[in-house]
């Protein structure tokens, strides 16, 4: 009675308690990207592919920066105390997600205007003639490069890592309650990533090497996934009550249909094909890969939301 009148959890008053709309998932599918994004350009840095005319390394920084500010401004919007976000930067709580996120994102624009620098795209030049020349002497120095390189490769692993380790930490939640969400996320949006370079890069092989990558980062996915649901099956019985969200549930055709069906099986056996030169390269196969990861996060944030903790 004292949960009842205290917390108003009353199945007969609130029988969902709905915190978190549309702005959560889009935001964390485009942190998730962006994280993909820039282990792409790290990878491309490191390997040498940057140094190619036509290499799509050449967008990826600037196209993270893009998708992230859209990002933020889907959190921004979320914010019910706008005006106090700067809060956050006054202190660093080492114990919690929200801190490390807030400051990862703060990180990682440094990293993506750094990689910016080194090969700056032909607008931006015709703008500003001096980067130039800057470009020349920063590619010029081998350790920089590879300091840059390894900024993105490393913060993008820690962005991708939060965006699940963000929903992981709230443990009233039993479908969030699971240490695989942080590794989920980060497969995901690596495929993500991979399945939109793979979309824009202008070279052929280029765009062989990301369709194949977004196929490990796919089968990633699917093992995450089982091994996610296996997880909660087999723990305590409100995290069998979640696991069956999934299973016969009100997410089952969501999830399955959806996110697994066709935003992971179909691309992942079409790509497959097309990487073994059985039928042609087209956009459908992305285009259902950057859907499936969307409606992951919609499904994840809306499942997560939905269960609860009931008293025994």
């Amino acid at each position: 009675m004292t949960e009842i009148t205290t917390t108003r959890m009353n199945h007969l008053v609130d029988p969902s308690l709905h915190v978190w709309a549309w702005q959560i998932p889009v935001y964390l599918y485009l942190g998730g990207m962006v994280a993909g994004i820039m282990a792409i350009a790290g990878w491309f840095l490191l390997t040498g592919r940057n140094r190619r005319a036509d290499s799509v390394s050449y967008l990826l920084p600037g196209l993270g920066i893009v998708l992230l500010s859209a990002g933020m401004l889907a959190l921004f919007l979320d914010l019910e105390h706008k005006l106090y976000v700067w809060r956050l930067y006054l202190t660093f709580e080492w114990r919690s997600p929200m801190s490390w996120g807030a400051w990862i994102l703060v990180a990682v624009y440094p990293a993506l205007i750094a990689a910016i620098l080194l090969h700056p795209p032909a607008w931006l030049v015709a703008r500003a003639p001096a980067l130039r020349p800057l470009a020349a002497r920063l590619v010029a120095n081998e350790k920089l490069v590879h300091g840059v390189a390894s900024a993105n490769l490393v913060l993008g692993g820690m962005l991708g890592i939060y965006t699940g380790v963000l929903l992981s930490s709230l443990a009233a939640r039993p479908a969030w309650n699971s240490a695989l969400l942080g590794p989920l996320f980060l497969a995901s949006g690596l495929s993500s990533a991979a399945a939109l370079v793979h979309m824009v890069a202008r070279e052929r092989e280029e765009s062989e090497v990301l369709a194949r990558a977004d196929n490990r980062f796919l089968q990633a996915e699917l093992v995450l996934i089982a091994l996610f649901l296996i997880g909660l099956a087999t723990s305590t019985s409100a995290h069998k009550a979640a696991a069956a969200l999934f299973f016969g549930g009100p997410y089952t055709a969501l999830f399955w249909v959806g996110v697994v069906g066709a935003g992971i099986v179909a691309p992942l056996f079409v790509q497959m094909l097309a990487v073994g030169h059985r039928v042609r390269h087209t956009a459908v196969a992305p285009l259902l890969v950057l859907a499936g990861g969307l409606l992951l996060r919609f499904v994840m944030v809306s499942a997560g939301q939905f269960s609860r903790w009931r008293p025994f």
